[in-house]
């Protein structure tokens, strides 16, 4: 667990730069002042705050912000649970598709402003480098932008029409504001970058796990491109999925195993937030290295840890968020082995029931016993890692960009393939590689992952958000203006004259 990102936080984290109401004010480090020559100590300086990022979304600026929930509350597969629906209110409102200006999530707004601000940092030192190689610093800089698009690429999708910004920014410390699409084409410009020229490597060596690599530039490259719908780049993509496939650096790992401990950094991972259970607590909203995920999607006082689906014995309580639709369950087929590896379910009375209660519960990402071994805090703890790119999402996205979009396929990459190796990983047979069975396959193995929800929008298939079930207190329609949530108000109104924020369409 002592991985390479651990090592260059601790010696970052009280020198990197922080998050507060000035989101857009760029903070150099102690060790280099913005635009000053940069020693290699001091880029990574910079480049360990940026890594750090990806650890604060789970609770970070005294919100509860996971990105992987924040994802599905929207989508066809999850309720939002909790005690009630006033328990995390915005939550609730967040997954009735009824987001406003003054109740969204808006954590993920400040740390990934945060994380724009950090990677400019690093990009800057980089750029001002002194006695480092010209390899060295050309690694170091397309992990800046790696991240840097990763950062924004949620705030863009979350948001849409947002404010960006690249170096310092004089008084008042406000900047311009781009339409969604300059915004992509910002995120595409940091991307080529860091995929060009063989920067990264394809795959990390073992002390290195939890850094960018080629791999994960051109898994974000894909998910950006599709969810735009950028046809002119199609090809591309699906060249980069070739690349990656042919490479030989990933396999599909035993579906079951990838959600443990052991299975971290596993053959089947391209990129992760290694999470250790350590750091955080509920007055330091900026610093640790534990997730609140497990606890927050966990059965609120389990009494018995054994799941009903899988026979595994050693989950622990929590709090009772996200409960599984069972629409959900009954997309799997007879002995697909990533249900029981994606979903929960405890007996009747081994738990106390809350808020849209299914009895279902996701399991990837549930709090494990000998999990976390924090001294205090234990909630916000957790070792769990987030799988942000798997390899099953490479053949997937290869598959769905030769059937559905009609990409020619590359170096013998057939969709048929592609879809056959994640089935027989999961102990099914094969089906005909349509467009439909991707889709269903896509939603089938990445449940509770966050990934429903962008891909039901960017399919055009939004009618499957529309909801009529009071009996689980979720009645909702989903209107074209709903793929971004409202500029949070309180931006808004820290800003003004040219720069004044203006609200996204269908919530003035």
């Amino acid at each position: 667990m002592n991985k390479y990102i651990k090592i260059l936080l601790i010696a970052t984290l009280f020198s990197a730069s922080s998050c507060s109401d000035d989101f857009l004010t760029i903070y150099p480090t102690s060790s280099q002042e913005a635009g000053g020559e940069a020693t290699e100590g001091a880029i990574l300086a910079n480049l360990g705050s940026c890594y750090q990022i990806l650890l604060f979304d789970s609770y970070a600026d005294y919100q509860y912000n996971s990105v992987v929930l924040m994802s599905d509350l929207r989508s066809d597969d999850i309720f939002k649970g909790g005690q009630n629906a006033g328990d995390q209110a915005f939550l609730y409102r967040l997954s009735q598709l009824d987001a406003n200006a003054e109740e969204l999530p808006e954590g993920l707004w400040n740390i990934y402003y945060s994380g724009l601000s950090r990677t400019n940092n690093a990009i800057s030192a980089c750029e001002n480098a002194i006695g480092v190689s010209e390899e060295k610093v050309n690694q170091y800089s397309a992990e800046a932008h790696f991240l840097r698009a990763y950062y924004v690429h949620w705030l863009w999708k979350f948001w849409g029409n947002i404010p960006y910004f690249e170096e310092d920014l004089p008084e008042p410390y406000m900047s311009e504001q781009y339409t969604a699409d300059e915004i992509y084409t910002q995120i595409i410009e940091d991307l080529d970058y860091a995929i060009e020229g063989d920067k990264l490597p394809m795959q990390t060596t073992p002390q290195n796990d939890g850094r960018a690599t080629k791999a994960a530039a051109m898994m974000l490259k894909a998910r950006v491109v599709m969810y735009q719908q950028d046809q002119s780049r199609y090809n591309e993509v699906m060249a980069d999925m070739a690349e990656i496939i042919s490479s030989g650096d990933f396999e599909l790992a035993d579906y079951a195993s990838i959600w443990t401990r052991d299975g971290e950094f596993g053959s089947g991972s391209i990129f992760e937030a290694n999470h250790l259970p350590e750091g955080k607590d509920w007055g330091a909203a900026w610093q640790g290295y534990g997730t609140n995920l497990p606890a927050f999607i966990s059965p609120n006082e389990l009494l018995s840890g054994v799941d009903q689906l899988s026979g595994v014995a050693n989950y622990i309580g929590g709090w009772g968020f996200g409960p599984v639709r069972e629409q959900t369950v009954e997309i799997f087929e007879d002995g697909d082995a990533r249900l029981p590896a994606s979903i929960n379910y405890f007996e009747e009375g081994t738990y106390t029931p809350r808020f849209q209660n299914t009895g279902y519960f996701m399991a990837k990402y549930a709090a494990r016993a000998g999990y976390n071994e924090a001294p205090y805090t234990q909630d916000l703890n957790y070792e769990n890692n987030v799988r942000i790119f798997r390899y099953a999402e490479t053949l997937l996205n290869a598959a769905e960009l030769i059937v559905i979009h009609g990409v020619a396929p590359v170096d013998g990459v057939s969709a048929q393939n592609c879809l056959d190796m994640v089935r027989n990983r999961a102990g099914l047979e094969s089906i005909p590689a349509t467009a439909e069975n991707i889709k269903l396959e896509r939603r089938r193995e990445f449940v509770g992952e966050g990934m429903r929800f962008w891909d039901v929008v960017r399919w055009g298939d939004t009618q499957q958000l529309n909801d009529n079930l009071p009996e689980f207190s979720s009645v909702r329609t989903w209107e074209p203006y709903m793929k971004y949530l409202p500029i949070p108000q309180s931006e808004i109104d820290k800003t003004e004259g040219e720069f004044k924020l203006q609200q996204n369409e269908g919530y003035n």
